[in-house]
């Protein structure tokens, strides 16, 4: 059978992910649903109990939606990328360090507390893991 058959072969740098990049794209994806999901949950049913802490899950679940986005679209989505990852990884620090310092101030878990202590330190990890990955896929347009 031809390769015609199956479409036409993408073109070096047009696809928006390939190899790490498409992990990191599925993890982003997992993490966004996982916290959505969470948050939608806890908003609907026990909003009363910790708002600030669901609805810091619901913004984390956002924040996840816009980093994959943003690293789907390759280079088109790499400013993006690099704001929502930005945030993600202050968020992560901001309120893993404030849910240590001050745990009255969280009655129950984000996505971030105790660094993604939860969900076993992968929201400490993913956003140095996007940051370096859109550092080395940077060096390339340039």
């Amino acid at each position: 059978m031809p390769d015609r058959a199956f479409g036409r072969p993408a073109e070096a740098g047009t696809t928006g992910t390939a190899g790490p990049a498409r992990v990191l794209v599925l993890v982003y994806g997992i993490f966004a649903l996982a916290a959505g999901s969470r948050a939608t949950v806890q908003l609907a049913t026990r909003f009363a109990e910790a708002p600030v802490a669901y609805l810091l899950s619901a913004f984390a679940a956002l924040v996840y939606v816009v980093a994959t986005v943003g690293l789907a679209r390759g280079a088109r989505g790499r400013r993006t990328a690099l704001a929502a990852i930005g945030v993600e990884l202050a968020g992560v620090l901001v309120v893993g360090t404030l849910s240590l310092a001050d745990p009255a101030a969280f009655p129950d878990e984000t996505v971030w507390s105790g660094y993604g202590r939860g969900y076993g330190y992968v929201p400490l990890v993913l956003p140095v893991l996007g940051l370096l990955l859109l550092r080395r896929t940077g060096r390339g347009r340039s």
